[in-house]
């Protein structure tokens, strides 16, 4: 098998996103249906109508782009397409990590959905509003992104977090911390030669180490929902490795939050790896685009509208 499937992360919400399929499929319907049973809300309300500012916010964003994942895999399994037959491995971009393991029978989708609104919180909760910060770092060398962050981190322990959250490829890496070490390593870097380093809109320090009291919180929270061995290997953000173990997969999940996202080298290992397609299953089509630059012998694919659905089942059948 030569296909692997995507799960994209914050970010690629849209107002609107999932509503066509909710419309012509009844099984992703009742995806939105289960999501909004498990967290006693409309969720479904704010992720077609909006508004935008609520849907963004990390505790919403998060469960809304797995229930448009999910909704997608179920507008796939209603024509007949199993994940276990056509599918080699299964990945996701941070909270897309929850996303593959949930198509893949992990955890169920009314257990994926309350974790990531757990997470969600916990993710704002560890570090006060204005205290962290990410920056996005274009067009320059790993090594020298490393070495700004270490510069950067000089000083006491909680003031000089600086780390790199995420590693997205096509010469775009994320950084992660106490936001005066944040702003002084965007600084070193573009000193450096960086074509550009961008301050991000977030509300958190998302995948540093002063997400630590989330990663407790996930620990917790893990620990008390049922985990199966999920149909098809999940590749991990942090290790880049397949597993079907539920334990190790559990573990990994904590380690996530205040791990790297390897997304570069997740793409990397699946070329190395016989994949020769890779399918983006959900919102938008960032994590498409990253994989071209990273891998152009890779080709990608979208599932994210009912039309998608069409074009992805012909190509699979």
């Amino acid at each position: 098998m030569a296909v692997a499937f995507t799960f994209p992360g914050q970010g690629s919400q849209a107002v609107g996103m999932g509503k066509d399929l909710a419309d012509a499929f009844p099984e992703s319907r009742k995806i939105f249906e289960e999501v909004d049973d498990a967290l006693g809300e409309n969720l479904s309300k704010l992720i077609w109508e909006g508004p935008e500012e609520t849907l963004t916010l990390t505790a919403n964003a998060q469960p809304a782009l797995m229930a448009v994942s999910l909704a997608a895999i179920r507008a796939l399994e209603s024509r007949g397409f199993s994940l276990k037959d056509k599918v080699a491995y299964v990945a996701g971009h941070s909270l897309g990590e929850y996303s593959a393991l949930a198509a893949a029978g992990f955890v169920s989708v009314a257990d994926a959905a309350r974790l990531l609104r757990i997470r969600g919180n916990a993710m704002q909760a560890a570090v006060p509003a204005g205290e962290g910060a990410m920056a996005a770092i274009i067009g320059l060398e790993q090594a020298d992104v490393e070495d700004a962050c270490a510069e950067a981190a000089k000083g006491s322990a909680k003031d000089s977090v600086c780390q790199i959250a995420n590693d997205n490829g096509g010469g775009q890496l994320v950084i992660s911390g106490a936001r005066a070490a944040v702003e002084l390593a965007a600084r070193l870097c573009t000193d450096k030669g960086a074509k550009r380093a961008l301050m991000l809109q977030v509300s958190a320090p998302f995948h540093s180490a002063l997400m630590a009291p989330a990663a407790e919180v996930m620990r917790n929270a893990l620990a008390e929902v049922t985990k199966n061995a999920p149909l098809v290997p999940v590749v991990s953000n942090v290790s880049v490795t397949p597993s079907s173990d539920p334990d190790a997969i559990a573990r990994r999940l904590v380690e996530q939050v205040t791990g790297r996202v390897r997304w570069r080298e997740t793409v990397e290992w699946f070329g190395a790896n016989g994949i020769a397609t890779l399918y983006e299953v959900g919102a938008g089509k960032v994590l498409s685009g990253l994989a071209r630059r990273i891998n152009r012998d890779i080709a990608t694919g979208a599932v994210g509208t009912a039309a998608d659905v069409e074009a992805a089942l012909a190509a699979l059948a």
